[in-house]
């Protein structure tokens, strides 16, 4: 009797790990299909693996994250639906999968509710206060999505799409130095893809946005002062910019090149920044005055600003990527100042 139920422990104990380890591979052929945007041919795969294991929170959490990309949201909702009732593995993913198939079928204000759910049961994570970021902005609640990004940056503080967000999101309240902070870290980050261009078009855009050239008299140049920047604690800051954008047109400037201009230009913006920082009372106790601007002081102060400058270039100068090249022992040096921070 004890020989027979020992075969059939060891049978069903054999049958259970050939049957997890036929899961396993589907799995694995799944996320490659899925991560080469193959996501109908994924599903596919994870439907096989859902009829031997219809419970397993992996297959329901991949098979929902890539409903989500195919367009398929209320299956995505389904699976998700799954994992989060569960209360177990893949919480986090399942929950950011069921937030964004809600805010896709229209539901933005509960998405908002179930990211804010999350965040009390999962714990702060960047990628739930992003999500809910891009969920403030989409419905225009602007302080809270500004609130939002600004968590994500302080949880992790390399998250390139938060800084990235957060850039466009002052950009469009007309905060140019916070957006400008933002665009030049992202830049940092992610310097030579397709949204990078479009940071550092954004960027250029604004460190030259607040001056008018006589069109007959090109030396007479009329800067233009917003009075609610002036007010901010960014006043100083944003005066300085259009100041330095004129003064490319002196004399003494002419013979600079563009990008000679751009590095003198941002160290002095850096420096300004850093020094309103040591010598005037701010509310330091945020990410403006607490992570960007003494992180550029340091690095205005440091002899990076060149490297700085043409590596955030790369996307949008043909030129940058060939001093790069030439200058690579110094890149390397920078490279290691940076982490070193």
């Amino acid at each position: 009797m004890r020989k027979q139920i020992l075969f059939v422990f060891c049978l069903f104990w054999t049958i259970s790990c050939l049957g997890q380890d036929r899961i396993d591979s589907l799995v694995q052929i799944g996320i490659q299909y899925h991560d080469n945007g193959e996501y109908n041919q994924a599903i596919e795969v994870y439907k096989q693996a859902l009829k031997i294991a219809p419970k397993s929170l992996l297959v329901n959490y991949e098979i929902s994250m890539s409903y989500l990309y195919a367009g398929d949201s209320k299956k995505a909702l389904k699976h998700s639906n799954f994992v989060i009732k569960q209360k177990q593995d893949h919480l986090l993913p399942a929950y950011i999968v069921k937030g964004s198939a809600l805010d896709n079928l229209g539901k933005t204000k509960q998405s908002i509710k179930l990211f804010n759910e999350a965040l009390e049961k999962v714990g702060d994570h960047h990628l739930l206060y992003y999500n809910l970021g891009v969920d403030y902005s989409k419905i225009e609640e602007t302080e809270n999505a500004e609130n939002a990004f600004i968590n994500a940056i302080q949880n992790k503080s390399d998250h390139n799409s938060s800084h990235y967000a957060l850039a466009l999101l002052e950009h469009q309240n007309n905060n140019r130095v916070q957006s400008l902070l933002s665009l030049y870290y992202f830049l940092m980050l992610e310097p030579s893809s397709n949204r990078s261009k479009t940071a550092y078009k954004l960027l250029k855009e604004q460190l030259g946005g607040n001056i008018q050239k006589d069109a007959d008299d090109p030396t007479n140049i009329n800067v233009l002062i917003n009075p609610k920047s002036v007010e901010s604690e960014f006043g100083t800051a944003d005066m300085l910019l259009a100041l330095l954008e004129a003064s490319n047109s002196l004399e003494e400037n002419k013979e600079k090149a563009p990008d000679e201009l751009f590095i003198d230009n941002t160290k002095s913006f850096f420096s300004v920044l850093g020094e309103l920082y040591e010598n005037e009372p701010h509310d330091k106790d945020n990410l403006w005055w607490n992570f960007y601007v003494p992180f550029f002081y340091d690095l205005a102060k440091s002899d990076y600003m060149d490297v700085f400058c043409y590596y955030i270039s790369i996307s949008s100068n043909n030129k940058a990527q060939r001093w790069l090249e030439a200058n690579y022992e110094k890149f390397e040096k920078f490279a290691k100042w940076i982490q070193e921070r």
